[in-house]
């Protein structure tokens, strides 16, 4: 089996396969070849109320080989009303709290709560994130800059980048996702402008060419050259640039969700090899 250019990572979102236990998901994406995880804070927090410890889930994604890279946590960090920008924070402690327990390099910070927000001031949006960033460095760790495609505020890379550029935080880095980018913008073509100084994750999918872009939603994403996204020229370009991150595959397919975990699991890495064929 041939070295891939990139290591591959399954958000816990593709496997959502009849409620499949966050156990049988760690199982099957060490199985099918993955070497990173990244889990939902939600599914940590229904672990702990089990009676589990996060310190026995690092255990578990250990022996099974699996570097937990990055959680998915949903908190405020950027909204107007300082109220619910302070509760915002005050989540994202314990969420940097419990990466920092993990071994977890990053957490994710998306635009949360900020779907309608058009004309926002994205210097603002700057400092916040650097405010973000100094809280997340007392844990060390990362907050990924996310940007989602369906949102007015932080719906584009071009708007991520702004950010990140004016924040004047070296270690800050991008959460990039090549669905969300098609969404915000309707072309992959920014990603050449990505690298290791900027980008810490990218959230590999595809998507079809119908329905149009205006009308698709996440739940139209489909396994990596399924659909119609350049995406071994992203990968190609991100390789030329000298990034060595993870690619991580996200889904939220219901028509996947309804196999076992495992049939999907490997036919996400048959799929990611197969367009990393070729890139070097």
């Amino acid at each position: 089996m041939s070295k891939l250019p990139f290591a591959l990572c399954m958000n816990t979102s593709t496997l959502r396969c009849h409620n499949a236990g966050i156990e049988e998901i760690v199982a099957a994406t060490a199985g099918a070849g993955f070497t990173g995880i990244e889990p939902w804070v939600r599914e940590l927090d229904a672990w702990c109320a089990s009676g589990k410890t996060l310190a026995q889930f690092r255990a578990l994604c250990h022996d099974s080989g699996l570097q937990i890279v990055n959680l998915i946590g949903f908190f405020e960090w950027a909204a107007e009303d300082p109220k619910r920008r302070q509760a915002g924070f005050e989540e994202a402690r314990r969420n940097f709290a419990q990466a920092q327990e993990l071994g977890c390099p990053y957490v994710a910070a998306p635009p949360f709560g900020m779907t309608t927000a058009a004309g926002a001031d994205l210097l603002a949006f700057a400092e916040r994130y650097a405010a973000l960033v100094d809280l997340g460095a007392q844990f060390g760790v990362v907050p990924l800059l996310e940007y989602w495609g369906h949102s007015q505020a932080l719906g584009r890379l071009g708007e991520a980048l702004l950010v990140l550029a004016e924040c004047d935080r070296p270690q800050a880095r991008l959460l990039a996702d090549t669905f969300h980018t098609y969404k915000g913008s309707g072309t992959l073509s920014g990603f050449r402008l990505l690298g290791p100084r900027s980008l810490g994750l990218l959230h590999i999918n595809d998507y079809p060419a119908t329905p149009p872009r205006q009308d698709i939603t996440d739940a139209a994403r489909v396994y990596p050259g399924d659909g119609v996204a350049p995406l071994r020229q992203v990968l190609q370009d991100l390789a030329a640039a000298g990034w060595e991150g993870m690619l991580s595959l996200e889904l939220f397919n219901e028509a996947y969700w309804q196999q076992d975990p495992g049939t999907v699991a490997r036919t996400g890495m048959e799929k990611l090899r197969a367009v990393l064929e070729g890139v070097v």
